[in-house]
């Protein structure tokens, strides 16, 4: 069964961050909240979360994984940001907006596309994802929580845990959370092509 987590979404307590951390660094899969609906986290060096995400979800192998950052700098380390995306990457973060990237050569090759070697990365605009995060010290490998049959993301934690209850280990829950997913921009190719619209505007790009 997962444990149910209540997290104080303006302040998050500091040793339940620190609880979610230990979980995640045993190789937990997380049920949490972000700035457009519930997500699946898990280390990135967690192989089998990987595993299980694609199992809940129903995906196939050419899912784009997304790797939550911290901050531009964090996600510099991960992809290559040209000067056409550079300006408008930073002044769209932090914020709902995922960017497929070209995946730098320390990005496991399990988390990229098979073919284009790409990887999806964002900055939530998220105090309790900023802390959590900061606590953990790394990326945290995401998957919207958009479950087989389903359009939109799961918002409301109490709900995951009931149908989620025996396929991940925490599910969080902290406060009222957006029901859009992500707005989706592919930059791979060096010119900006939404693939996706929700929460973030894109006609920004």
């Amino acid at each position: 069964m997962a444990r149910y987590l209540d997290v104080h979404p303006d302040n998050p307590q500091p040793r339940t961050l620190q609880q979610i951390v230990a979980a995640l660094q045993d190789d937990a899969l997380i049920a949490y909240p972000t700035d457009s609906g519930y997500a699946l986290g898990c280390r990135i060096g967690n192989r089998e979360g990987r595993d299980r995400i694609l199992k809940i979800r129903g995906l196939d192998e050419k899912h784009h994984f997304t790797l939550m950052c911290r901050d531009f700098s964090q996600l510099g380390q991960l992809v290559h940001v040209d000067n056409s995306a550079f300006r408008a990457i930073r002044s769209a973060t932090p914020g709902p907006y995922t960017f497929i990237l070209t995946a730098m050569p320390e990005v496991p090759k399990r988390l990229l596309h098979p073919k284009k070697r790409t990887v999806g990365v964002r900055i939530p605009d998220s105090t309790f994802v900023q802390a959590l995060l900061e606590e953990l010290g790394e990326p945290l490998l995401s998957s919207t929580l958009i479950l087989p049959g389903e359009t939109e993301p799961r918002t409301m934690g109490w709900e995951i845990k009931e149908d989620l209850d025996h396929e991940v280990d925490i599910v969080v829950e902290a406060g009222e959370v957006t029901p859009e997913p992500t707005t989706v921009v592919d930059w791979s190719e060096g010119q900006p092509e939404v693939i996706r619209r929700g929460a973030g505007d894109p006609d920004r790009f």
